[in-house]
């Protein structure tokens, strides 16, 4: 066993944990206790967590001193990939994969090409997963963090300029917007030349006007829920 208050959250930054579903797993915590080990790794004399963000967290909100967990022994680089592996089943986000290239790229220094090696990615696939997080405003990464946007909206919201996608993010958040709207409130912005008129554009969103539809429109899909990952 293991105490929680001493584990380190050094690689959260690579992981969506919204509130959903850090209250599922407080919720399952109470009702069945904890039904698997964290995985951790020491680091400068201090365990990580690689997976059990969640289930640490719920259980420190429910007061519980230690959990079960597992140590393996691998330094940083094969950490952040293992907590990819643990995750394969159920896939990372765009933006999660991104926060792990760039983690490896910026972090750890290693090359596009190294990178794809590793991932068993094509070097394209890497780039891409880089320019979508390093194109990305922070705070609009920040809003899907605390789960006011889904991360495919975000994902959208990256074609925009930067001085826009805050804006927008905020339209999307506010006024409940699925993807599917997202996308085209983000083509409506791109159509666009002059800034004054996109900020226009973004004041009616906010107010309330929903986003034009294309010819080829075949009504909504209802609000997308962001992926815990």
């Amino acid at each position: 066993m293991i105490e929680v208050d001493a584990l380190g959250e050094r690689l959260s930054a690579l992981r969506l944990c919204e509130g959903d579903a850090l209250a599922g797993m407080r919720r399952s915590l109470e009702e069945q206790g904890q039904l698997s080990a964290l995985v951790l790794f020491s680091l400068t004399g201090e365990l990580e967590i690689i997976d059990g963000f969640k289930r640490v967290r719920a259980a420190r909100a429910l007061g519980w001193p230690t959990l079960a967990a597992h140590v393996v022994s691998v330094g940083t680089i094969d950490a952040k990939l293992r907590l990819r592996e643990l995750h394969e089943g159920r896939g990372l986000t765009e933006l999660e994969e991104g926060w792990l290239v760039r983690s490896l790229y910026r972090e750890d220094h290693l090359t596009q090409s190294a990178i794809a090696r590793l991932l068993s990615r094509h070097k394209t696939w890497v780039l891409r997963r880089l320019m979508l997080v390093e194109s990305l405003e922070p705070s609009v990464q920040s809003d899907v963090r605390l789960g006011l946007i889904a991360p495919r909206a975000a994902v959208a919201l990256s074609r925009l300029p930067r001085g826009n996608q805050q804006a927008a993010s905020v339209v999307v958040g506010r006024r409940g917007l699925t993807v599917r709207q997202t996308e085209q409130l983000v083509a409506e912005l791109m159509h666009e030349a002059d800034p004054v008129a996109r900020d226009a554009l973004l004041a009616r969103r906010l107010d309330g006007a929903s986003p034009g539809n294309p010819p080829d429109h075949v009504g909504f899909v209802s609000q997308e829920t962001s992926q815990t990952g």
